[in-house]
C-alpha cells in the first residue's frame, strides 16, 4: 500500500487537486483532499511536486525499430507481400530496446506498438506498459488493432503490385470482401483456417479497429469511404491534412492521432504539416491524440510535443489530454488508464515542476503502483 501526500494532481479530466492519493494492489483506491493514510501505508511526501497520469503514445514502433543496431533491428515491415494481416508485432518486440527505457525516464507508461506503413495491410498491433523484460507480461491489449496504410508509403514500397491510390484502396476492399466470404464459409465448415483472413475478420466483427496511416485529405476521405462501406471501426493515424476535413471527421466521430508534428517534411504528403491541424480538429470537436511515431521523433519528446501544441494554440488541458485520457480512449482503454481516478491502474508521473515547462524533469515514473524510474538528484 502506498500513500502519496501533499501533491498537486493533474487528474487528466481537466480537474486539478491539491491532496493525496492511495494505491493498493496496483490500483488507485482513493484520491482526494481529506483522505488519510492507514497505519500500514508507505508514505511518500510529494509536497511541491506535480503528479499527472502516465503518458500514453498511441502510435510507436518501439522495440521493433530498435535504436543503435541498424538493419538487424528493423522488424517493423514484413516485406514478403503488400498484404500481411497474419503477422503480429508481439513476435518482434525487444523489451531491451533503448527506446523503452527512454519512455520510462520520460513518464511514458503505455504505448501502442504497430507495424510500419510500407504495406497496404501491415498486421496486428499491441498495447503494452513500458516496464518488464518479457513482453507477454507487459501486454494491456493484444491485438489492439490491424494496421493499414494508404498514400505514398505503400506506393513507394510495392509499386510492382500496387501502383496507384486506386490500387491501394482496391486491395483493402478486396481483402475485406474476401474475409466476409471466408467468415461465411468458416461458419458452414467449408474452408480451412486462414490466419490472415481471421485477423481481418476481427475488424469486420468490430473486435478491433482498422488503424490506417493516412496523411492527405483525399486519402483520409478514401478511408472514411471504406469505413462506411464495410461498417467497421477505424482510426486515422497521422491525419496531417485533417484540418481540411475536420468537420467531416467530427461528424463521423472518428478518433485521430496527429504527428509527429515535430518532424521535418521529407515527403510530399507532409507539405502542409503544422500545429494548426491540432487546433482545427480540436475546434471541430474531433478527439485527438499526439504521437511521436517513435523513432521518427524520440519517445522522450512526447511531453515536448504537448508543450509545443500548447504553445501553438491548444490549452494545457487539451494538450495533456491528447497524451493521457484522449489517448486512452483512442486505444479503447479509458476504463483502465488515462486519468487519476479511483479503480484505474496506478500509472502516474511525479514532476519536479510544471510539466509544461521544458526545464522540468521527471522525478519518478510509476506503473501499476511501482516505481520504474526514479531520478537521482
Amino acid at each position: 500500500m502506498l500513500f502519496i501526500q501533499n501533491a498537486l494532481f493533474y487528474i487528466g479530466t481537466g480537474k486539478k487537486l491539491v491532496g493525496h492519493m492511495e494505491v493498493i494492489d496496483g490500483k488507485i483506491s482513493r484520491i482526494g483532499k481529506e483522505i488519510s493514510p492507514t497505519s500500514t501505508a508507505k508514505i511518500l511526501d510529494a509536497k511541491g511536486k506535480i503528479i499527472t497520469p502516465g503518458l500514453i503514445d498511441v502510435h510507436t514502433h518501439l522495440g521493433i525499430n530498435q535504436e543503435g543496431v541498424g538493419q538487424a533491428g528493423h522488424d517493423f515491415n514484413e516485406a514478403s507481400s503488400e498484404v500481411t494481416p497474419q503477422v503480429n508485432v508481439i513476435d518482434a518486440i525487444n523489451m531491451k530496446d533503448q527506446g523503452i527505457e527512454d519512455a520510462r525516464r520520460s513518464g511514458v507508461t503505455t504505448v501502442q506498438i504497430m507495424p510500419g506503413s510500407a504495406n497496404v495491410i501491415g498486421g496486428e498491433m499491441v498495447v503494452i506498459k513500458t516496464a518488464g523484460s518479457i513482453v507477454d507480461d507487459c501486454i494491456v491489449r493484444n491485438p489492439s488493432g490491424l494496421k493499414a496504410a494508404v498514400g505514398e508509403n505503400p506506393k513507394k514500397h510495392h509499386n510492382n503490385r500496387v501502383q496507384t491510390r486506386m490500387g491501394i484502396a482496391a486491395r483493402i476492399r478486396e481483402k475485406l470482401v474476401e474475409a466476409q466470404y471466408y467468415m461465411e464459409q468458416r461458419q458452414k465448415g467449408k474452408c480451412r483456417p486462414d490466419l490472415g483472413l481471421e485477423n481481418i475478420a476481427k475488424v469486420l466483427r468490430k473486435e478491433i479497429p482498422l488503424r490506417v496511416h493516412a496523411h492527405r485529405a483525399d486519402d483520409i476521405s478514401t478511408v472514411l469511404r471504406i469505413q462506411k462501406e464495410f461498417d467497421i471501426e477505424i482510426t486515422i493515424e497521422h491525419c496531417t491534412e485533417g484540418h481540411h476535413i475536420a468537420d467531416l471527421l467530427a461528424k463521423r466521430n472518428i478518433q485521430v492521432s496527429v504527428g509527429p508534428t515535430m518532424s521535418t517534411r521529407p515527403k510530399l504528403e507532409l507539405a502542409e504539416q503544422g500545429w494548426n491541424t491540432l487546433t482545427a480538429l480540436e475546434k471541430a470537436g474531433v478527439s485527438i491524440s499526439l504521437t511521436t511515431d517513435h523513432p521518427v521523433i524520440s519517445i522522450e519528446h512526447l511531453m515536448t510535443s504537448a508543450i509545443l501544441a500548447n504553445k501553438n494554440g491548444l490549452t494545457e488541458q487539451q494538450a495533456l489530454q491528447a497524451i493521457t485520457l484522449n489517448a486512452a480512449h483512442h486505444l479503447n482503454l479509458a476504463y483502465r488508464i488515462g486519468s487519476l481516478e479511483q479503480g484505474k491502474d496506478a500509472d502516474f508521473v511525479i514532476w519536479n515542476g510544471d510539466p509544461f515547462d521544458l526545464r522540468t524533469s521527471v522525478a519518478a515514473t510509476f506503473i501499476d503502483g511501482k516505481p520504474v524510474y526514479e531520478k537521482n538528484d
